[in-house]
């Protein structure tokens, strides 16, 4: 319940859900950053996992990172799709909108997102070009 202050986001119902799946988090964070948000404009996705493990800190801040799909920005009934998500990753990728992004603080959830952006920056830069991505192994010893 709103007590005081601004009113809250359209989307504050996003952040209840994602924050409900996951007791551990005590942040959500959710942007519409240039990259990450092309990345889920794109077709042909992988919905289980819409960006490779390119780096290293990828694998480790981010690891897998599932595609939702498109709801309209306020769109209440993405709350059960967040949620369900949430419940076994802590970041997401909102199709044709941007990343979202559980921590256990809010500098976990910010350094997670950063790298998410990066990734996406690297993915979009590497489009067409023979890429070596880490193998499932390699980005499985160092998920989160």
């Amino acid at each position: 319940m709103h007590r005081s202050g601004p009113k809250p986001s359209k989307e504050a119902f996003l952040h209840a859900a994602i924050l409900r799946a996951r007791p551990g988090a005590h942040a959500v964070v959710h942007t519409h950053s240039t990259h990450s948000a092309a990345v889920s404009c794109l077709n042909g996705l992988d919905i289980t996992n819409a960006l490779p493990p390119l780096t290293a800190y990828y694998a480790m801040r981010v690891g897998r990172l599932p595609l939702l799909p498109y709801h309209a920005p306020g769109d209440t009934s993405l709350a059960a799709h967040a949620e369900t998500t949430a419940a076994t990753r802590h970041a997401m990728l909102l199709s044709n909108h941007g990343p979202v992004v559980a921590g256990a603080s809010l500098a976990a959830a910010m350094d997670a997102l950063e790298e998410l952006e990066e990734t996406a920056k690297l993915f979009l830069l590497l489009r067409g070009l023979p890429v070596n991505p880490l193998t499932e192994k390699q980005a499985a010893a160092l998920a989160p």
